[in-house]
């Protein structure tokens, strides 16, 4: 499978595909073969569609994860092996919309009081603060920082792009304060070698141990901050294409979902029963 996945790499970098992307590929078809306990060149089409379904059946694994794995068979026996008569004949279906749980204010605040661990704490506020993803959090390089435009630089995050977000002055103070005692480079937040980012599932832990320290029990990862940024940004008044443009969406479509979870929005219809008049009961005249 080494050569194969050498093969199949080169070919998702030729077409400048995701590091995640490319990771949940080799994933699926590393998963396939080690289900049949063969090289994936060797499984045949029929197999393929068995397992497919042996996921959706006995595993009962989520739809979403199916079409993630079917992408990546197409990828791997279209793309990278040539193979064009394999067809998976599965249709895609919609994937259920749930909107996520958002923290409070005050949730927010014991999150950061949780840890007295100046790095972490500094992670989880620019997360917040920027409204960052947390690929975009970890690949922050000290240079992106510019405390004269108060602005913090993403480089390439999602969809290849660059974008500028606001630097607010709390957000500038406490990286100030992480800069003394760490003195960061190149990377803003450094993993565990000096000169590589902080690996992604390490920052999801990072606010999984901390949560729990502060005693959320709302559910989701690190990502419920990006949430959260967005969701108390348009609380305070911040228009659609503005938080489109801050947020780094390619449709203004994804902005508008954080609509439905604004408690400005959720506090300005009138309850339903509150429009009902209450009749008043009429006294009988006397005879």
């Amino acid at each position: 499978m080494s050569e194969l996945s050498d093969r199949m790499t080169r070919d998702m970098q030729l077409r400048r595909l995701s590091e995640r992307t490319q990771e949940s590929y080799l994933r699926g078809v590393r998963g396939l073969a080690k289900h049949y306990q063969r090289s994936p060149d060797q499984i045949t089409d029929r197999e393929v569609q068995d397992y497919l379904l042996y996921l959706l059946n006995v595993r009962k694994a989520a739809w979403s994860t199916c079409n993630i794995l079917m992408s990546a068979l197409k990828f791997f026996y279209g793309t990278t092996l040539g193979r064009t008569s394999t067809c998976l004949a599965i249709p895609p279906r919609k994937i259920e919309q749930r909107l996520p749980e958002i923290l409070s204010a005050q949730e927010i605040k014991r999150l950061f009081a949780a840890t007295q661990n100046v790095k972490h704490r500094t992670l989880l506020m620019t997360v917040y603060a920027a409204g960052l993803r947390v690929s975009e959090a970890v690949s922050l390089k000290v240079t992106d920082i510019d405390s004269e435009r108060m602005t913090l630089r993403v480089e390439q995050g999602k969809g290849c792009k660059d974008r500028y977000v606001t630097l607010s002055p709390r957000l500038l103070q406490q990286l100030r304060e992480y800069w003394k005692q760490y003195r960061p480079t190149p990377w803003l937040f450094p993993g565990g070698i000096p000169d590589q980012a902080m690996p992604r599932d390490t920052a999801y832990v990072i606010y999984v141990k901390t949560k729990m320290k502060a005693g959320i029990r709302k559910v989701g990862g690190i990502h419920v901050l990006r949430h959260a940024y967005a969701t108390h940004m348009l609380e305070a008044g911040v228009d659609l294409r503005t938080l489109q443009m801050l947020l780094g969406h390619r449709s203004i479509m994804t902005t508008q979902r954080y609509i439905h979870v604004t408690q400005k929005n959720l506090g300005t219809p009138a309850k339903p029963m509150d429009l009902l008049a209450t009749p008043s009961k009429k006294r009988r005249p006397k005879a």
